[in-house]
């Protein structure tokens, strides 16, 4: 992509960011301070509040409309994707909504508050909630994934208003929690009526606009077995005999494999961004006593699946129809498998999505980057992430950020510092040109 010329008002835009170079990190480490450690099911809240305020003062001083909320509690099994209870007592949702002047498109910037656990915090070079700049890098937990990301979106629609320059398109700014645990959060704003034109998330894409993600479905397969002495031999499962759960797990593993092996290879697993679909075996449990034959063995998988595999109800049936249906069949092989049938409880699921590639917020986004100089290209999240479900829910959305991603969830996280500051400038060249602006 050949570099543009910026104009004198974007140059200008430009500028004013660089020159707050110092301003951007210290909003990026006042974000990183509020501990907004991604919950386990029952956690009481963090600091979900403090950082959801800092960012609400903010755009007030905007002349933003700002809304805290919090959803209704969500039971078990309510909604595919959670299969716990979950309230959001103490964990506020973010909507803060720029009016535009005069029509044009509207535009959404997304980003999660939660951060994945920092660890054994000795482990760190510095403490994880502390960010330090060392070496051209802001260290510390959420650095980029994803607090840095949302401090450029909002540090952007600061530095537009300092410098005077009016959207014509509404802009609506919203932060949502529980990305990292369940995706409820980015569910929530969608239910409460978030829409725009287009969006942006603040994922750590490396100036990459990931326009795809792979869903997946985590699901539990059991194996009855009957318990006996492990220690005594038995007779025949027939004549009343011991059956261990755990060696009946042979041929489900078996099957496993021979359909990853299949998917690798079919058509309808291939993508031109997105890896094909697959299945992890992720847990295994079993066993009651340690000289006990197990009766129960309980295999958890994660499968991941494409776009064109979400079914007519809006999920991935026709992949949890295949996974049985084969499991099933490999199973059926077994006499004592087929007068005990496997049981499958496919309890969670995060539905895919994807937006063309040539969308106008793609190319303006990309666009914007190369005239700083930091080329991007059309990529995917081989995982999941929030923008699906605002794709889902009737807003075409991507992730766009900075780099760093290789760090994210794990020890030293850390976003280059250059980064910060293009990835803010290029979101504000973009807000400019898909929303239009005005001095």
């Amino acid at each position: 992509m050949t570099q543009e010329i910026l104009t004198a008002r974007e140059e200008r835009v430009v500028t004013r960011i660089r020159e707050g170079k110092d301003e951007l990190v210290a909003l990026v480490t006042e974000l990183v301070a509020c501990d907004t450690t991604a919950r386990d099911p029952g956690d009481p809240p963090r600091e979900e509040v403090r950082l959801q305020q800092v960012l609400g003062a903010r755009l007030r001083a905007l002349g933003a409309e700002v809304e805290l909320f919090e959803p209704e509690p969500i039971a078990a099994g309510q909604s595919p994707t959670i299969p716990f209870d979950l309230d959001f007592a103490g964990r506020p949702q973010l909507v803060a909504t720029l009016r535009g002047t005069r029509g044009g498109r509207s535009l959404v910037l997304n980003g999660h508050i939660d951060a994945v656990t920092p660890g054994d915090a000795s482990r760190w070079s510095s403490d994880p909630l502390k960010a330090e700049v060392r070496d051209g890098h802001l260290y510390g937990r959420g650095t980029c994934d994803m607090k840095g990301g949302l401090a450029d979106f909002l540090f952007a629609l600061e530095c537009l208003a300092r410098e005077g320059v009016r959207l014509a398109g509404d802009v609506t700014f919203c932060t949502n929690t529980d990305e990292e645990s369940s995706g409820a959060g980015g569910l929530a704003l969608v239910a409460h009526g978030v829409r725009g034109d287009a969006g942006l998330c603040a994922e750590p894409s490396g100036f990459d606009a990931w326009v795809a993600c792979r869903g997946y479905l985590i699901f539990t397969v059991t194996i009855t077995g009957r318990a006996g002495h492990a220690e005594m031999p038995a007779p025949h499962w027939r004549e009343g005999g011991a059956v261990n759960a755990i060696d009946r797990l042979e041929p489900v593993l078996g099957a496993i494999r021979r359909l990853r092996e299949d998917w690798r290879e079919r058509p309808d697993h291939q993508h031109p961004l997105l890896a094909p679909g697959s299945i992890v075996p992720v847990m295994v449990a079993g066993g009651e006593w340690i000289v006990t034959y197990p009766q129960k063995a309980v295999l958890t998988c994660d499968a991941q699946y494409l776009p064109s595999q979400v079914g007519p109800d809006g999920y991935g049936s026709p992949v949890r129809d295949e996974i049985a249906r084969t499991l099933n069949a490999a199973a059926d092989a077994d006499p004592w498998l087929r007068e005990h049938p496997l049981a499958f409880d496919f309890f969670s699921e995060a539905v895919p999505a994807e937006i063309p590639g040539d969308h106008l917020l793609v190319e303006t986004a990309l666009t914007a980057a190369a005239a700083l100089g930091r080329t991007g290209v059309v990529s995917a999240l081989q995982s999941w992430h929030d923008p699906a479900s605002f794709t889902r829910g009737g807003t075409p959305m991507f992730s766009f950020g900075p780099g760093g991603f290789e760090t994210a969830h794990g020890v030293d996280e850390r976003v280059p510092v250059q980064d910060l500051v293009d990835h803010c400038a290029a979101t504000a060249l973009a807000a400019m040109r898909f929303c239009g602006s005005m001095d």
